[in-house]
């Protein structure tokens, strides 16, 4: 019913490539103009779609693009989330075609092509794909329940502003139910669901020594050296099984039961087509759970980022007066955000011999989200995901976090579907991002299936 035509797919394609070529870096100042520029294009891409009443809309940050397509007050609203603005692409040098000129290439998991650019699959060829579902809705005059879309310019650096937005205008985003791609399928025969996201706390820590760089043979063996003791207490925050060892950071984790975790066990999953995909010769990770289970319904604390002292051409022979590191840790269902990075900073501080000072930062952070299998918006995802795909698909929990999931619930007073149709192995935050055209494509002819599937129930609902 929504096959896209070769000409519609070379158009769409076209679309998201000029997109693509907007370094919409969030995190980095530099880049302020280009992210304007990029909410300014996405802004009159979705008014050439169908939508009403766009508006660019300013923060305190990034601005965020909102727009809409109203039928009728009869009807069921869909509010579109998605974002904008992506990641750093360092190390650049890692990428094997500049991360935004984007390129076509075919991959044995992408035999039909894949685009490589960075933010092409997290997450402006996800959200992209809902423009082009809606522009190919209205076009063939089926449109059946009102649309709205708020697109953000900042959920790579948290959020902060969008939280102040929906706030303020919870009556203008009024609506069923929150509709998002930002996450993934199992692969591109056998498609899943995400009905778990994990949560996050983001934290830099600054270990400082002397009140200076010193040489390292007049003062070696004297002094501490700030990387050495920053190594030494970031090795102290695990035990030798994996786990983490900040007092109270399991007191709220609610372990899965064994029959939860025996269902989990039927999802698909090859432990060595997963090590074959990173080149490794082995997992790592808290003893007692599975791969899957740990890169899902796990907690988990890792080093995002390193650095101090000399690290450029040759050699310096120096101690560092500073070292720091950007340190992230993946939350379940249950822990709160905000107590886990308060545990995290008095602990840290707590481990810090005496011949240094620290710092820590607390950058940002969100919780958890369980979607609910049982109501009406994830059977018409079911559904639709079923008609594109010609098979059923799995309820799987993501080790992803998208920290502004929970707060639509509190606010909005709706549930969140998540429609992903990424694959684990499209490289997203690193080097070499891409989403496969075949995915892109998939995606654009799904979602109408979700909105005339949701109307339809959401009808039979209220009867």
């Amino acid at each position: 019913m929504y096959k896209l035509s070769q000409n519609k797919q070379d158009q769409y394609l076209n679309e998201l490539i000029d997109f693509l070529k907007i370094p919409s870096i969030s995190a980095d100042p530099k880049y302020k103009k280009s992210v304007k520029e990029a909410a300014v294009w996405l802004a009159n891409s979705i008014s050439l779609a169908g939508c009403e009443n766009i508006e660019i809309i300013p923060t305190q940050g990034h601005p965020i693009v909102y727009g809409e397509k109203i039928i009728s007050p009869n009807l069921p609203t869909v509010l579109v989330y998605g974002h904008y603005d992506v990641q750093p692409p360092d190390p650049v040098d890692l990428w094997e075609s500049p991360p935004f000129e984007p390129i076509i290439k075919k991959t044995d998991i992408h035999p039909e092509g894949a685009v490589f650019a960075r933010g092409s699959c997290d997450d402006k060829g996800q959200m992209f794909m809902h423009v082009k579902a809606l522009e190919l809705m209205i076009s063939n005059k089926d449109l059946p329940c009102n649309v709205k879309f708020m697109i953000e310019g900042e959920e790579e650096v948290g959020s902060d502003n969008l939280e102040i937005f929906i706030r303020e205008n919870s009556n203008r985003l009024k609506s069923d139910v929150i509709l998002i791609s930002d996450t993934g399928i199992l692969n591109n025969t056998q498609p899943s669901i995400t009905t778990g996201l994990r949560g996050l706390s983001y934290m830099e820590v600054k270990v400082t020594g002397p009140n200076r760089d010193l040489h390292s043979g007049l003062y070696g063996g004297t002094v501490a050296n700030p990387i050495n003791t920053l190594c030494d207490m970031i090795s102290s925050l695990k035990d030798s099984e994996g786990k983490i060892n900040i007092p109270g950071f399991y007191d709220d984790v609610v372990d899965l039961s064994e029959e939860e975790r025996k269902e989990m066990s039927k999802i698909p999953f090859n432990e060595q087509s997963f090590k074959d995909s990173l080149n490794i010769n082995s997992t790592s990770g808290e003893l007692g759970f599975t791969t899957q289970e740990r890169k899902s319904i796990r907690p988990t604390l890792d080093v995002n980022g390193i650095w101090g002292g000399y690290t450029g051409e040759g050699a310096k022979t120096v101690i560092p007066s500073e070292a720091y590191a950007k340190i992230s840790m993946r939350l379940v269902p249950n822990q709160n955000w905000e107590k886990i990075s308060l545990l995290f900073e008095n602990h840290f501080k707590k481990i810090a011999p005496s011949s240094v000072k620290v710092s820590v930062t607390t950058h940002h952070g969100g919780q958890a989200y369980v979607t609910p299998t049982n109501n009406i918006a994830y059977k018409a995802a079911h559904l639709a995901y079923e008609k594109s795909f010609g098979k059923a698909p799995y309820s799987v929990r993501d080790g992803g976090s998208i920290p502004i999931v929970p707060l639509f619930e509190e606010v909005l007073k709706c549930k969140t579907i998540l429609m992903g149709f990424g694959l684990n192995s499209d490289a997203i935050h690193s080097p070499n991002e891409h989403f496969g055209l075949f995915n892109f494509f998939k995606g654009i002819e799904t979602i109408p299936y979700f909105y005339k599937n949701f109307s339809e129930l959401f009808k039979k609902s209220k009867l």
